[in-house]
């Protein structure tokens, strides 16, 4: 029973990680728009990229406690970890002034953050 109580707080753990990163993400595009219309907006936005990292790297670390020590499924750990790869991406893309890319790819991390939110 203590087993299976742990197993589910860590898979609820996981859920607030994904929530989080979810949260961060979101925030971003905010900041985006921000960056466009106000002078704050660049710091902002900076700042928002390194705690919406800081959320991805929080997501594996979530879904490694999850899989490992409760005996959880990997696929969780895989997920987060392409998207801590897809948050690497992003940032490099950003500093490199491609928005092209960038944006799109952050449209598309929401997106699915948000699907593994809903179905976690």
């Amino acid at each position: 029973m203590t087993t299976q109580a742990a197993a589910e707080h860590r898979f609820s753990f996981l859920r607030i990680a994904i929530a989080l990163q979810t949260l961060t993400i979101f925030l971003q595009a905010v900041s985006a728009g921000l960056l466009l219309t106000a002078s704050y907006g660049e710091t902002l936005h900076s700042v928002g990229a390194r705690v919406m990292y800081g959320a991805s790297m929080l997501y594996v670390l979530a879904a490694v406690l999850a899989w490992k020590p409760g005996g959880g499924p990997a696929r969780p750990v895989r997920h987060a970890t392409g998207f801590l790869v897809l948050a690497s991406v992003q940032v490099v893309l950003g500093i490199a002034h491609v928005p092209s890319v960038h944006l799109p790819l952050g449209v598309l991390m929401f997106g699915l953050s948000l699907v593994a939110l809903v179905k976690r």
